[in-house]
C-alpha cells in the first residue's frame, strides 16, 4: 500500500490546471462538473483492486470553485491510481446521466492501467488512471519543422505494422516495436508517420455490442490525453508514457516527423444506451450534442454521439488537449479525423468560421505543426476545399482520391479532373488564397481498400467483420482487372503491378503533398476487406515477407520518393498558371492530346503534360528540371507524338511503368534517350515520365 501522510490534507487554493498535478508533497486533483451535487476521489493501490483503499469526499464550501472541484492529497505521487464518483440530478430526458456508484475516468487523465472489470454489483469499471510525471530527459529534442511541402507522410498503425510474427522485432505492436523499425521507414524515404490514433480507447467494444469485436482502429476515445496503454512493451502503469516519449525522440532522431490522428468528434460513451465513463456522468450536457430536449446524442460520427466542440468547455479541452501532445510529447502535428463536425455549432449547424476551427489555427503554441483536416463527416458535410479557409489548415483531399482512382480506372470523362488534380487542385484552394501544400493527396487510407486490392477487387469483401458486407464503403472506384482477387493469371497479375506503379507516379510526382498508406509500397493486401477497423488478425498486420516478395515495386516507390524530394518542379510552392513567366519562355504547365495537339477535354483519358522548372522568383529552390508525362489510361496501346514545345529539349527515361524491372525505373533519371521525330508506342493503362537534361 502507498503510504499516505495521516494529517489532513492540506488546502491549496489554486484550481487550475485540470487533471492530476503532482506537487513535492502530493498530487492536486482537478476536475469539472457544474451539476454535480458531490464529488468523490476513489484512490487504489493496484492495478487489480475491484474496489478503492481511500475515497475523499470533496467538501462543497472548500473543495469547489465555481463549477471547478479541486483538492489536495498529501503523501502520494507518480503511479497513483485513481477515478472520479460524482453525485447529481439522474434525469436521461433531460440530458443529466449522472450515477452515483459509477467509477468516471478524469477526462485529463495522462495515462491508464488495466482493463474494463466487473464487480459483484454489476457496475462497469473502467481502467483506472494514473498520475503522471510529465519529465522526460528529451536530450535536446525539438520539433523538426519541417516545411509541408517538403513532407511525404507515411500512414501507419503502430500495433500492425510490427504485430505480425514476420516482423521480427523484439517487442511487436508496440511502441518500442517500431522504433525497431524506424531503418526501414528512413531506407524508404518517407518524412513523417501519420499514426492511426494512440489515445486511449477501449481495447474491445464497451457499448454492449454482442459480437464484441476488438477496436482494432482506435477510432473510439476513452479519453484523450493519454497514449494508449495496449501499445506498451511494459506493463507498468505510466509505462506507456515513456515509451511514446522515446518513440517520438527515436523518429526526430531519424529526421521523422510524427502526426497524430485525433478523434474530437465522438467518445466510446455511446448514444443513450452507452455506458457512463467519463464525460457522460460529469456533465453530459456539456460535453455532447443533444436532441430532443437532452434525451438523445446528435450522431454526426456515426457512432452514437458526437462531442460538442465548439462549447467554451469542450474547446478549452481541445486546446488543451493539443497542447499537451505538442508540449510534453513534441509531436508534430495532427490529422483531424471527421473534422466538420468541429464546424458545428451546440446545436449541429454548420457554421463559418466556427470558434474552434479557427482558434487551433491561431493558437501560438501550435504554430510550428502541421494541421489536416478530414473535411467531411457522417452526417454529410463535405467541406474539401473550404475547411477553415485558411492557410494553416491542410486537408485530405477526397476528391484527388476519387478522381485519380476513376482516371485509371479509364473512366470517360475524367480528363480535365485529373489534370487539375496533378497540378495541385487549385480549383478548391486557390481562390481562397491557399498554396498547393493545402491539398494532401492521397489514394488509400486505413479506410478502405489498400492499392492492391483497390486493383484487385471490382467489390468490398467485409464477411470477416460480422456485419454481413453490409459495412464499408461501396462506392470504391476499383477494379479487379479479369479475377476477382488473387490469380495465377499472369496477365492480370502483371497489369495490376502496372497500376500500382501508374498510380503511385501519380501519387508522388503531383503537387500538393502525398501521403502513402503503410505497406502500398509492397501490396499489403487485406483480402478485400475494405473497414477492417476490427481485424487485429492477419488481415490488417504488415506482412514484411511482402518486402522481399515485392521489393521491385518497393525500389521502384522508394526512388519515386527520393525524385520527388530532390525535384522543386514537383514541390512548388505556388498554384500553376498555365502563362509563362517571362516572355519567350514556356507556359509552367501545357496540356497534349496524345497526337502532340489541343486536347478533347471529353475525350479518352490520354494525356501529355510538360511541366516546366519553376524560376528562382518563383521557388528560392528552384534548381528543379523540366518534366514530360506521357499518360495512357486507355484500355488500347496508343501512339503518343511529341508537342512541338516539348521537341527543343533533350529528354531521358525516368519512369515506364510497363517496362520490366529494373527498367521501370531510372534513378538518376539516366534511362533511353527520346527521338523526338519517333512516335511513342505506350502500352495500354501504362504511363512514362522524362526528365529534361541540362
Amino acid at each position: 500500500m502507498l503510504m499516505r501522510y495521516t494529517h489532513p490534507k492540506l488546502q491549496f487554493t489554486h484550481a487550475l490546471p485540470y487533471g492530476a498535478l503532482i506537487h513535492d508533497h502530493g498530487v492536486q486533483f482537478v476536475v469539472f462538473s457544474r451539476s454535480a451535487t458531490a464529488m468523490r476521489l476513489l484512490l487504489y493501490d493496484a492495478v487489480t483492486d475491484t474496489d478503492p483503499v481511500d475515497v475523499l469526499h470533496l467538501d462543497s464550501q472548500t473543495d469547489r470553485w465555481g463549477d471547478i472541484w479541486s483538492v489536495f492529497v498529501p503523501g502520494i505521487e507518480a503511479g497513483q491510481l485513481y477515478h472520479f464518483q460524482a453525485d447529481g440530478p439522474h434525469d436521461p430526458a433531460a440530458g443529466q446521466w449522472f450515477d452515483g456508484q459509477a467509477r468516471l475516468i478524469d477526462p485529463y487523465a495522462k495515462a491508464l492501467a488495466g482493463r474494463f472489470q466487473s464487480g459483484s454489483d454489476d457496475i462497469i469499471r473502467p481502467p483506472k488512471c494514473v498520475v503522471v510525471e510529465d519529465y522526460f530527459d528529451w536530450e535536446g529534442d525539438r520539433h523538426l519543422r519541417r516545411e509541408l511541402s517538403e513532407t511525404v507522410i507515411y500512414e501507419t498503425h503502430v500495433r500492425g505494422f510490427t504485430n505480425s510474427p514476420t516482423s521480427g522485432v523484439e517487442h511487436p505492436g508496440t511502441y518500442l516495436g517500431l522504433i525497431e523499425k524506424i531503418p526501414y521507414l528512413q531506407s524508404l524515404g518517407i518524412t513523417a508517420v501519420e499514426l492511426m490514433p494512440v489515445h486511449e480507447f477501449p481495447i474491445h467494444d464497451v457499448g454492449g455490442n454482442a459480437v464484441n469485436r476488438p477496436n482494432y482502429w482506435g477510432y473510439d476515445p476513452l479519453t484523450f490525453f493519454a497514449p494508449h496503454r495496449g501499445y506498451a512493451a511494459c506493463d507498468q502503469p505510466g509505462a506507456q508514457v515513456r515509451e511514446f516519449k522515446q518513440l517520438v525522440k527515436a523518429l526526430h532522431q531519424a529526421g521523422i516527423e510524427v502526426i497524430l490522428d485525433v478523434v474530437f468528434n465522438h467518445t466510446c460513451e455511446g448514444n443513450e444506451r452507452g455506458p457512463v465513463l467519463s464525460f457522460k456522468g460529469l456533465e453530459n450536457r456539456v460535453y455532447y450534442m443533444l436532441d430532443n430536449g437532452g434525451s438523445r446524442y446528435r450522431n454526426y460520427s456515426g457512432c452514437g454521439n458526437t462531442i460538442n466542440g465548439n462549447h467554451p468547455i469542450v474547446r478549452e479541452m481541445i486546446f488543451n488537449c493539443l497542447r499537451h501532445w505538442v508540449h510534453n510529447y513534441h509531436v508534430d502535428g495532427f490529422r483531424f479525423d471527421l473534422a466538420s463536425i468541429l464546424s458545428r455549432n451546440q446545436n449541429g449547424d454548420l457554421v463559418p468560421n466556427a470558434p474552434v476551427v479557427n482558434a487551433i489555427a491561431e493558437d501560438p503554441l501550435l504554430a510550428d505543426t502541421k494541421i489536416i483536416a478530414e473535411a467531411w463527416d457522417a452526417a454529410g458535410a463535405y467541406q474539401v476545399g473550404s475547411f477553415g479557409v485558411d492557410e494553416r489548415w491542410a486537408e485530405w483531399n477526397g476528391r484527388y482520391r476519387d478522381e485519380v482512382r476513376g482516371f485509371w480506372r479509364g473512366d470517360v470523362q475524367t480528363l480535365g479532373s485529373f489534370a487539375t488534380r496533378l497540378s495541385g487542385s487549385s480549383d478548391l484552394y486557390e481562390c481562397a488564397g491557399r498554396a498547393p501544400h493545402c491539398s494532401i493527396n492521397f489514394i488509400t487510407s486505413h479506410d478502405g481498400f489498400t492499392l492492391n486490392d483497390l486493383v484487385s477487387y471490382r467489390d468490398k469483401h467485409n464477411q470477416d467483420n460480422g456485419e454481413d458486407n453490409r459495412d464499408g464503403e461501396n462506392h470504391n472506384l476499383s477494379d479487379s482487372y479479369g479475377a476477382e482477387g488473387p490469380t495465377c493469371n499472369k496477365i492480370v497479375e502483371s497489369l495490376r503491378v502496372q497500376q500500382i506503379k501508374n498510380i503511385l507516379t501519380t501519387l508522388l510526382l503531383s503537387q500538393g503533398v502525398p501521403m502513402l498508406l503503410s505497406g502500398d509500397e509492397c501490396r499489403r493486401t487485406q483480402r478485400g476487406n475494405n473497414n477492417a477497423y476490427c481485424q487485429d488478425n492477419a488481415t490488417s498486420w504488415f506482412d514484411w515477407t511482402l518486402v522481399d516478395r515485392h521489393s521491385d515495386l518497393w525500389r521502384f516507390c522508394r526512388h519515386l520518393i527520393c525524385f520527388r524530394r530532390r525535384q522543386p518542379t514537383v514541390r512548388r510552392q505556388q498554384f500553376l498558371t498555365g502563362h509563362a513567366s517571362q516572355p519567350g519562355m514556356l507556359p509552367d504547365v501545357s496540356w497534349y492530346s496524345a497526337e502532340g495537339g489541343p486536347v478533347d477535354w471529353n475525350g479518352r483519358p490520354a494525356l501529355v503534360c510538360l511541366l516546366t522548372r519553376p524560376t528562382l522568383a518563383q521557388d528560392p529552390n528552384g534548381s528543379g528540371s523540366d518534366l514530360l508525362f506521357l499518360l495512357n489510361a486507355t484500355g488500347d496501346p496508343r501512339e503518343f507524338v511529341l508537342p512541338p514545345p516539348a521537341a527543343g529539349f533533350r529528354w531521358r527515361e525516368f519512369i515506364d511503368t510497363a517496362a520490366k524491372p529494373p527498367r521501370d525505373i531510372f534513378p538518376e533519371a539516366d534511362g533511353p534517350l527520346l527521338k523526338p521525330a519517333q512516335p511513342q508506342s505506350l502500352a495500354y493503362r501504362s504511363s512514362r515520365v522524362y526528365v529534361a537534361q541540362d
